[in-house]
């Protein structure tokens, strides 16, 4: 209810209208950890899933 009302400012009907998800994306639950994947990455994939 803090980060809701207190951080974000929802007025009270906005903030109980969320739903758990929205929520979470308000608050920086979504936000992309790692931006690309790295080589190991994906020279782990194509071994896994070679063309041919």
């Amino acid at each position: 209810m803090h980060a809701g009302l207190c951080l974000l400012r929802l007025p009270p009907r906005y903030f109980w209208a969320l739903t758990p998800i929205e929520f979470f994306a308000m608050t920086g639950g979504l936000k992309m950890r790692h931006a690309g994947m790295e080589r190991a990455g994906l020279e782990a994939l194509m071994q896994a899933f070679p063309d041919g």
